[in-house]
């Protein structure tokens, strides 16, 4: 069956045996001839993407989804993100490598074998088991070409021995001649020999297969099974394709061995009940087991270099190709293929399938291509007389109608076979009940067009209408179009020369504001806005929502264009994406969205077409050619990726997750390394373009990232403390997978370190100890100070008290000092006066002896003479024993004795006649007094006065007395 949506009419059933016929036609076209509809997705990489040499020979994949090859410069591995390259010490090549479950890569190069292994950081160490052998043999051991991990041992196999390691311990095997390769196959391992043919490995042993010595002159390339039976397809570099059922050797005289004979082979794969035969010079071909070629790959078609050094299948069931000049990817899980540039199209919008041929109106023109013959090959073929815009391609009644800028096209075998009108047309639809009669939809309004003797003409233009009508459905009354935001509701005059009369709808009921398309559904017009469904009731001239499709497009994003397929299927488009709702056999309808996600924005939303032809065959018209997709394969799109956090990077160190090491529990960061890198991969190699990541850092971020295709995000200046970055991974087809993590630590500066904080707890302890102890000291010292100060201003009131007291004792004392210093010297003086009295009273009396002694007693009487005599002695007694002299010295040195000491003390040369001056003058004695006491005359008492000026060193203005007062 055939179901034509790029203008599909009103979904009118052909008659019975048409449909039959045409059944049966297209079914005898699809079951006689193999062959696969398009290229798959492509996907090629150089050089200068992986950093090595061109040529690639080996290519394995690890259980975390890596796929590594082994290349001229090394083992290159890639993750879907970011390629590396690891070394052999001796820097040779690498022929060939195998990864065993633990995660080790056996790899053998040139005169060196040995073994990748991740160490606890992931980083690919590799650790030599060729120089466990004798230094004389590690030169003929020559290139490791293949390498095998059979029953528990590693094979590496050169040309002159195979080195086989069981339990750390290396055998050597010797061919029969000499080897040229090996192949594993269905667990058993083969080896050809140069003279005996293909040998199998059994029980450590070397067994001849029978009828093999055929290959003697030959290279044995590939050996693959045939699924389900006991034979082997074994190709030769240069003498074609062989079948063995281990009794004898047989050619395979296919389509393929004919190929294979003119271009060579370097092996193959097994894939999906399809042989992939590498070639040296032409790409690959693909062929079914009955030896036809399905598909043609090479540099015209995709590849970027001939030359196919090996083959390799993928966890996910797809191809990777290790070629003489770089890598290829081919997407053969898809359920996609694309039929675009190579095949001379462009934007597609509409195609049909009519007899045999597959036709595509695009903006070039009206292009085919036979189903019968090799589409795998040949570009499609440009119909003559439709250059320029090609809007539509339909089969009305068993004919093919197109729709162009060159007009109403009828179109037959490749060929224009009528010009049914020159104007330009859009599209076409039967008129229900009118037999043999169309509507056509020209650039300005609509053309009738009657069918008259087997041709068609236009029979007359409607008029009253002139827009520009695309897109178009009819009824038994109307003909409905959406322009401009409304809804255009025609009915048809009885002889369709006019409309009866024309409405126009803004809206389909007062909640459902606008008009969001219009379409058949169930052979009935329904409209649509907001994901809300109406049906037009002539009886009630009012639009009637349609709750069933209503409720099936509940939980639908907003749509915009709708198709229903013969099967009742319903593909939709919303925004600029493809979806589809299957039907069941219980009317139930399941929503595919995530298979047609590489169709996005690839669309022509404004002729949107698609084609369902059989019942899993789909092709649908993109702005670069065709899609053709296999429904049977959408199950594939279910799986979840995966995602990965593949390096995790910081100044001072780098991890590489993935790669089989033990992952620790939380990496540990020195803070001055805070600055951390993350790369994100993901196993999934298709559509690498559309895998998008989102991520967060936890203790960082607040919320997931926005999903976007960069798989590195850098952190820089972090603070310390535990964060976990957290990833996950959308594919192409817009399926989610769980959340990947990793724990890192970043630990605090040293000031910022749990010990620093108890350090800074323990000093500020100990500061507010200080504190508190110097507080408490200060208070106390306060208190001391305010109570010593008190005590001062009590001592300083008390001595004040006691001053005052003092200096009123003092003052009584100076006063009662005074008052006896007054009162002595006026004794002084009065002494002084007494004693001058004395002293005159003695001089009286010395002058009555002078006078006595010169009188003459001679002449008294005798009794006179005795009494006078008595008294003269009682005179000169009276003088001789007068001792107020004395006393008065006496007296003077005893008050004045401490001036006198300090007087000595200060002028030891003072003589007791300049002391006695000195106490004179002190107590205030005038000369005359000096004289008479001193018994010296007043010029006496000058000069003494003056010599003891002299004494005490004083000048003539200096007063003596207040000096000696001062003293």
């Amino acid at each position: 069956m055939i179901t034509n949506f790029s203008s599909y009419s009103s979904k009118m059933k052909f008659t019975q045996v048409s449909l039959v016929l045409f059944v049966v036609l297209f079914l005898v076209i699809l079951s006689g001839y193999s062959q696969q509809i398009g290229l798959p997705e492509i996907r090629n990489y150089n050089r200068l993407n992986y950093k090595a040499d061109p040529q690639n020979w080996d290519i394995n994949q690890d259980k975390n989804g890596n796929i590594y090859f082994a290349n001229n410069k090394g083992l290159v591995q890639f993750d879907g993100s970011t390629w590396r390259r690891y070394n052999l010490p001796n820097g040779s090549l690498i022929r060939a490598f195998k990864i065993d479950t633990s995660g080790k890569i056996f790899v053998g190069g040139i005169n060196e074998f040995g073994y990748f292994k991740p160490n606890p950081k992931g980083i690919m160490t590799y650790f030599s088991l060729a120089k466990y052998l004798p230094p004389t043999m590690l030169k003929q051991i020559d290139i490791v070409w293949k390498v095998h991990i059979f029953q528990g041992e590693v094979f590496f196999q050169s040309f002159a021995k195979v080195y086989i390691l069981k339990n750390n311990k290396l055998r050597i095997v010797s061919p029969p001649s000499r080897f040229q390769f090996s192949y594993q196959v269905n667990n058993r391992l083969y080896f050809q020999d140069h003279k005996m043919g293909l040998l199998e490995y059994r029980n450590g042993k070397m067994a001849v297969l029978p009828e093999t010595k055929i290959f003697n002159n030959g290279e044995i390339w590939g050996i693959i099974a045939f699924p389900h039976t006991n034979k082997l397809l074994i190709s030769t570099l240069n003498d074609g394709l062989f079948v063995y059922d281990f009794k004898k050797v047989s050619a395979w005289n296919t389509e393929a061995n004919g190929f294979i004979k003119k271009y060579g082979s370097l092996g193959g794969v097994f894939l999906k009940n399809k042989f992939i035969i590498n070639t040296p010079t032409n790409g690959i071909i693909k062929c079914d087991t009955a030896g036809k070629i399905i598909q043609h790959i090479n540099l015209k078609n995709g590849l970027q270099n001939n030359v196919v050094l090996f083959s390799f299948i993928d966890s996910k069931q797809n191809l990777w190709l290790g070629l003489g000049n770089g890598i290829a990817f081919l997407n053969e899980n898809s359920a996609f293929t694309r039929l675009g540039g190579y095949y001379n199209l462009s934007s597609v919008y509409s195609s049909t399938i009519y007899k045999g041929n597959l036709y595509a109106a695009t903006d070039e023109g009206l292009f085919y291509h036979s189903l019968k013959g090799n589409i795998k090959d040949s570009p499609f073929q440009f119909v003559e007389g439709t250059s320029g815009q090609n809007w539509n391609v339909q089969v009305i009644d068993n004919q093919l109608f197109c729709g162009s800028s060159n007009g109403a096209l009828l179109i037959d075998d490749g060929k224009i076979v009528q010009t049914i009108d020159s104007k330009g047309y859009l599209g076409f639809k039967k008129l229900p009940n009118r037999p043999n009669t169309l509507i056509g939809s020209v650039y300005s309004g609509f053309n009738i067009l009657e069918k008259v003797g087997g041709n068609w003409t236009v029979k007359h233009k409607i008029d009253g209408i002139y827009v520009y009508p695309f897109s178009f459905e009819v009824d038994n009354k109307y003909l409905w179009y959406k322009k401009d935001g409304s809804l255009f509701q025609m009915e048809f005059s009885d002889d369709l020369k006019t409309f009866k009369s024309v409405k126009n709808y803004s809206n389909l009921s007062s909640k459902d504001k606008g008009i969001g398309s219009v379409q058949l559904l169930d052979n009935s017009v329904s409209f649509q806005t907001n994901n809300h469904f109406y049906r037009y009731s002539q009886s009630t001239n009012t639009f009637i929502e349609d709750k069933k499709y209503t409720a099936i497009f509940a939980t639908i994003p907003s749509v915009h264009i709708i198709r229903e397929d013969v099967d009742g299927n319903i593909w939709y488009v919303f925004k600029e994406s493809l979806g589809l709702l299957k039907k069941s056999r219980n009317s139930y309808y399941k929503n595919f969205i995530a298979p047609f996600s590489n169709l996005t924005n690839n669309l022509i939303i404004n002729h949107f077409s698609i084609n369902i032809f059989s019942k899993d065959n789909v092709i649908v018209g993109l702005t670069d050619g065709l899609a053709y997709f296999d429904m049977k394969q959408m199950n594939n799109y279910d799986s979840k990726p995966i995602a990965m956090i593949r390096s995790f990077a910081y100044p001072e160190s780098s991890s590489i997750l993935g790669n089989g090491q033990k992952e620790l529990a939380v990496y540990n960061i020195p803070y001055k390394s805070n600055n951390v890198v993350f790369t994100f991969s993901s196993p999934t190699y298709d559509n690498l373009e559309n895998v998008e990541y989102s991520y967060k850092l936890e203790g960082f971020d607040n919320q997931w990232s926005k999903w976007s295709n960069t798989y590195t995000k850098e952190y820089t200046n972090l603070r310390e403390g535990t964060y976990k970055m957290v990833v996950k991974v959308r594919n192409s087809y817009g399926i989610q997978s769980k959340e990947t993590s990793v724990s890192f630590r970043v630990s605090p500066p040293w000031y910022r370190h749990t010990v620093a904080y108890f350090a800074y707890i323990l000093l500020s302890l100990i500061t507010l100890y200080i504190i508190r102890i110097r507080i408490e000291t200060k208070i106390r010292r306060n208190k001391y100070f305010e109570l010593v100060e008190q005590r001062k201003i009590y001592l300083e009131k008390e001595a004040k008290i006691r001053q005052e007291q003092f200096e009123l004792e003092q003052e009584i004392v100076r006063l009662n000092n005074e008052k006896l210093k007054a009162k002595i010297l006026f004794k002084d003086k009065e002494l002084v006066n007494n004693s001058l009295q004395v002293v005159k009273k003695n001089k009286i009396l010395n002058d009555i002896i002078t006078k006595m002694k010169n009188i003459e007693t001679e002449s008294l009487e005798e009794s006179v003479k005795v009494q006078f005599i008595k008294l003269n002695k009682s005179i000169v007694k009276e003088v001789n024993s007068d001792k107020s002299w004395k006393n008065l010295e006496n007296h003077i040195k005893n008050v004045h004795y401490d001036f006198l000491k300090r007087l000595k003390e200060k002028y030891p040369t003072i003589s007791p006649r300049e002391l006695d001056l000195s106490t004179y003058l002190l107590i205030n004695m005038s000369t005359k007094e000096i004289a008479e006491l001193m018994n010296i005359t007043p010029e006496g008492v000058e000069l003494a006065r003056y010599r003891l000026r002299k004494k005490l060193g004083l000048n003539r203005k200096d007063n003596l007395i207040s000096f000696l007062m001062d003293i």
